[in-house]
């Protein structure tokens, strides 16, 4: 058991890195909460492209029949889909404290006969 889980760590160190690249990166260049916002959207897409192609490998390695690498791969799989659903919670946490984040200033509409 543990030595299955000694095969994720490269994996998670790899996320660990990039994001803590992306959110040092981000908020360097603009606020903390733009910061988050940027790391999640990147998180989901990253996280998910890796989920996809993992899932995909295991789809391979089972019709293949080779099963050592089946469970790498699914060993990986799980990480990956553990990793999407933190950065959707973290997202959800992220809106529930910051409701108003979305809404984007609109551009004003002037009435008809008013000057302005």
């Amino acid at each position: 058991m543990i030595a299955r889980l000694t095969r994720i760590i490269p994996l998670l160190i790899v996320l660990a890195v990039v994001a803590a690249i992306v959110y040092l990166v981000a908020t360097w260049r603009y606020s903390p909460n733009k910061a988050k916002e940027i790391l999640i959207r990147v998180f989901t897409w990253f996280t998910g492209v890796l989920s996809g192609a993992f899932a995909l490998m295991c789809l391979y390695t089972l019709l293949d029949g080779n099963l050592p690498v089946l469970e790498l791969v699914a060993s990986f799989l799980v990480t990956s889909l553990v990793a999407l659903g933190i950065t959707r919670i973290c997202h959800a946490v992220f809106v529930h404290h910051h409701p108003n984040w979305k809404k984007k200033a609109q551009k004003a509409e002037r009435l008809n006969g008013h000057k302005g």
